[in-house]
């Protein structure tokens, strides 16, 4: 059976009218996000909520956090509690789907499927996968970037380069053929669930299929791409250009760009979603993150000033469209950074528009005084320096920093002098830090790379400041 096409992780909308001029902002306004939207998003949202709190199983015991029709959308929103993995892994599938639809006969007649994602078992969920719901909200997003825009024409070739865990087809055993990793306009580049399986053969077999292929569109996560633009530029070999490469699956980090940059001339754009909720956010020509109103409301919730709030915070998406699934202020897990300016350059208007993504809330380290640190803010640091492939920070401590790093440099000492410089710079002085030389840094189980996180318990939704978010609650009524 074949596996349907779906986004994990670091990852978009439809069409969009002219700007209106609402100039700077107090992000922690964006709470409500009234004076961002249009009526009709009003409307979509105000029905998605009532059409859930009314039908769906699972969202009748959130009646009572309803403030009422008096309220504003997006109060009513703030009110409600928050869903999380852990809640649509304890509730049967049905109690999301609404009573007017019948699961079981939806799967019988292969209207909808299911899907579990990735990762490891306290991660991973089964959800209700509606694939024509998914295409439309893909469709939406490529209008969000010019580049997408002017090339995307829902027949066009696409290669996926990631780990087959997530998307594709999996074999670490034995090799596929490309006939074996085509789904109609689609090539799955990688059978293996790891890089660490890559040998030069394959990579080789990857660059040769580039240029058989000639995708418009090459969709890989970022670690992925530059391990093989790494091998490409180490045997100087010229590899296919395609028209624009899509960055999903995982936080792309500035090393890794810089890699695929000497390879790859095509513009490149991070796209961002979840497999729960569908496409969220894309990243337009000018590199801001523009919201796929069209197909989810999404809830901003600030940290507080002591931890880069109020720009700073996490993100609750509900969707839009979806007739077999309602997934409502779902916790996607990762941090965002909004948008300060005035209107965005490129002239879109989709709501919320991000300055930046910020990585995933488990990816959130601490300086010795306890300030949090974004993973996107420690890439910004480690990246800056020359010559590192791939790098891990673990946090062992309040205090103690383990970095793992893969590096051709061979003046080691001075690369951990430079290397112990920036780390100071970022945890403070007193910081104990810990320095290990890799071959490679080994991914998750999930195939993903997890880059940064602390190894003794922490709360990062601690850090939201309760002025601005009231209900941090999750699931169930508090």
């Amino acid at each position: 059976m074949s596996a349907p096409k779906r986004l994990d992780v670091n990852g978009s909308p439809p069409s969009y009218g002219m700007p209106r001029p609402y100039g700077r902002h107090d992000p922690s306004s964006l709470l409500r996000c009234d004076s961002l939207f249009s009526s009709a998003y009003d409307d979509r949202s105000v029905a998605l909520l009532e059409r859930a709190l009314r039908d769906v199983a699972f969202y009748r015991r959130w009646q009572p956090y309803d403030p009422g029709r008096g309220h504003s959308p997006g109060s009513r929103y703030a009110a409600m509690p928050v869903l999380t993995k852990q809640d649509l892994r304890e509730h049967a599938l049905q109690d999301f789907v609404p009573r007017d639809r019948d699961l079981a006969q939806g799967l019988a007649s292969g209207e909808v499927g299911l899907v579990t994602t990735s990762g490891t078992t306290d991660d991973s969920v089964t959800n209700v996968w509606n694939q024509q719901w998914w295409d439309a909200s893909e469709r939406a997003s490529w209008l969000l970037n010019a580049h997408a825009a002017a090339i995307a024409t829902g027949d066009h070739r696409e290669a996926i380069l990631t780990s087959a865990l997530n998307v594709g087809y999996a074999s670490d055993d034995a090799a596929l053929s490309l006939e074996q990793r085509r789904l109609a306009r689609l090539l799955f580049l990688n059978e293996k669930s790891t890089p660490l399986f890559w040998t030069p053969h394959l990579m080789d077999r990857m660059i040769r299929e580039l240029d058989a292929f000639q995708p418009t569109v090459l969709e890989a996560n970022p670690s992925y791409l530059a391990r093989l633009c790494r091998y490409a530029a180490s045997c100087n070999r010229e590899v296919y250009q395609p028209s624009l490469i899509v960055f999903t699956y995982e936080y792309p980090l500035a090393l890794h760009v810089q890699q695929i940059q000497q390879i790859f001339k095509a513009p490149l754009v991070s796209s961002y979603g979840t497999t729960e909720v569908g496409y969220v956010f894309m990243e337009c020509e000018v590199g801001h993150f523009h919201q796929n109103s069209e197909f989810c409301h999404v809830d901003f919730q600030p940290f507080t000033p002591e931890h880069g709030g109020p720009t700073l915070g996490r993100i609750l998406v509900s969707t839009f469209n979806n007739p077999w699934y309602y997934v409502l202020r779902f916790d996607v897990g990762d941090l965002v950074r909004v948008d300060e300016s005035a209107p965005c350059s490129c002239g879109r208007d989709s709501g919320l528009i991000l300055a930046a993504m910020e990585g995933r809330t488990k990816n959130v380290t601490f300086t010795c005084t306890g300030r949090a640190v974004t993973l996107r803010e420690l890439d910004t640091t480690v990246s800056a320096l020359v010559g590192i492939d791939e790098y891990q920070l673990l946090q062992t401590a309040p205090d103690a920093y383990r970095l793992h790093l893969v590096s051709q440099r061979a003046d080691r000492d001075t690369l951990t002098a430079e290397v112990s410089r920036s780390l100071h710079a970022l945890y403070g002085r007193e910081a104990r830090l810990t320095i290990v030389f890799e071959s490679a840094i080994t991914p998750e189980p999930s195939g993903k790379y997890c880059v940064a996180q602390t190894l003794f318990p922490t709360d990062v939704y601690a850090l939201l400041d309760p002025r601005k978010a009231p209900n941090t609650g999750y699931g169930k009524p508090l």
